[in-house]
């Protein structure tokens, strides 16, 4: 539990250590790149509607980056898992195969530029079977549940119910999974290049 909160502190204040340095220097690509990468990883910790807010907003930043260096493949392959994670909460499977499309040609433009990258790789492997991955998800009910997150315990007495909820939360983070950690290896490789002060201590 601890983990997850100091990851919340951190990508928070990365967050807003990169609309600081924006405001003094809206040209520099590696913070415009941290900045939509915190916001993707601040994604996950919110509500489906924020979560999909956020990610917007994330895209934006990565997109404006992209407008600066064109060519910036870790910038791109952050694109991608942004488009990617879009997909999963868009019930429509032709809606989330537009996202998923973007994300493929993104994780391709990546590994255009640095092709011995193996994460590069491995995500456009894995974004090939995301289409499938979307539709088990959404057969399992995955976007009802999503959308029940929050709103309290589940009126649901039946363990039957109980067991298929926790099997599909289940798949859902193992889906999600290679997403989130390789964002967050981004993040934090991009961080720790960039030499962001460390939060304050609680």
């Amino acid at each position: 539990m601890d983990t997850e909160i100091d990851r919340l502190i951190f990508f928070e204040h990365a967050r807003k250590s990169a609309e600081a340095v924006y405001s003094n220097n809206p040209t520099d690509a590696d913070n415009l790149t941290r900045w939509g990468g915190s916001l993707l990883e601040l994604s996950q910790y919110q509500s489906p509607q924020e979560s999909k807010a956020m990610i917007q907003d994330g895209i934006s930043k990565l997109k404006e980056a992209l407008t600066l260096n064109p060519k910036k493949h870790d910038t791109l392959w952050c694109l991608g898992n942004a488009y990617s994670s879009s997909a999963f909460l868009i019930p429509d499977k032709d809606e989330a195969k537009v996202y998923f499309d973007k994300a493929v040609e993104y994780f391709q433009q990546a590994l255009d530029e640095d092709p011995s990258n193996d994460l590069y790789r491995k995500s456009l492997e894995v974004s090939a079977k995301a289409p499938e991955l979307h539709t088990e998800i959404h057969k399992q009910g995955f976007a009802q549940q999503a959308m029940a997150m929050g709103s309290g315990p589940s009126s649901s007495t039946s363990t039957k119910n109980q067991k298929k909820k926790q099997k599909s939360s289940d798949l859902k983070y193992d889906i999600f999974g290679w997403v989130i950690l390789a964002v967050g290896i981004a993040a934090w490789v991009g961080l720790s290049k960039s030499h962001v002060p460390p939060p304050p201590s609680r």
